[in-house]
């Protein structure tokens, strides 16, 4: 049963629906709003990269939320959107998607979604915005893909959101204790990609390789390289292939 009442806006066109809630959270929007829009004109990524759909081809949403989490966790906040969203689509149509640290859902190599979390006023809200290829792989050359495509099933937005909140809710709660986090820590490392993967860290100063091994509690990825252990914390990650075992 959802713990929260979600309250959604729609929207057939926005500039960014983070931008909007943003400045909704920062006016004491309480808790469960959700902003949905058909297109984005100003739509953002992680690093303020720019993100533009063709219209009503894609999930595009932000939801508000206000838990009450350590800084050094804040990231499980975004992290329960993705599960949820993960959840939804295979309750939805079937597919099993993966994450890929720090913010991707991905299916094999190829993206499917992505996260954008940011912390509203002195961390008292939390708004995560999420945008899923349902109809649309995205732009060409960067490697993406779509529902529709995977598994030609055409999914509407407006039920992938329903079903995302649906799931959302369940987890909500979790935010909020140390054993919940836990919880929700476990369904994370159990659904990342990533570990295991040899990868590159790209990052402004240059980039390391190494194998992703773990998953630290405050979300810092540890990566095995031929210098010893790396603890990444920021940066863009590129599956190279997944690592011998033994």
């Amino acid at each position: 049963m959802d713990s929260i009442l979600w309250q959604i806006r729609e929207f057939a066109e926005i500039d960014s629906t983070n931008t909007y809630l943003a400045q909704e959270a920062q006016s004491g929007a309480p808790e469960g709003v959700v902003a949905r829009a058909d297109f984005q004109s100003a739509g953002r990524g992680r690093l303020d990269r720019s993100w533009e759909a063709p219209r009503g081809v894609s999930l595009l949403a932000s939801i508000l939320l206000r838990p009450v989490v350590p800084p050094e966790q804040r990231f499980l906040v975004s992290a329960a959107v993705a599960l949820s969203a993960r959840t939804a689509l295979t309750r939805l149509c079937g597919l099993q998607p993966a994450l890929k640290w720090p913010n991707d859902l991905v299916v094999g190599d190829r993206k499917l979604g992505g996260l954008l979390g940011e912390v509203v006023g002195d961390g008292v809200g939390y708004v995560v915005g999420i945008g899923v290829n349902l109809q649309w792989p995205g732009p060409e050359g960067v490697g993406g893909t779509c529902v529709l495509d995977e598994i030609g099933v055409s999914i509407e937005p407006r039920a992938m959101l329903d079903i995302t909140l649906g799931e959302l809710g369940r987890r909500r709660p979790l935010l909020d204790s140390v054993d919940g986090r836990t919880q929700l820590h476990e369904e994370l490392v159990g659904a990342l990609a990533t570990l295991g993967q040899t990868v590159r860290v790209e990052r402004t100063q240059g980039f390391i390789t190494g194998t992703a091994v773990s998953l630290e509690h405050d979300g810092t990825l540890i990566v095995a390289t031929t210098e010893g252990n790396e603890a990444v914390r920021y940066g863009d990650i590129v599956h190279l292939r997944r690592a011998e075992t033994s």
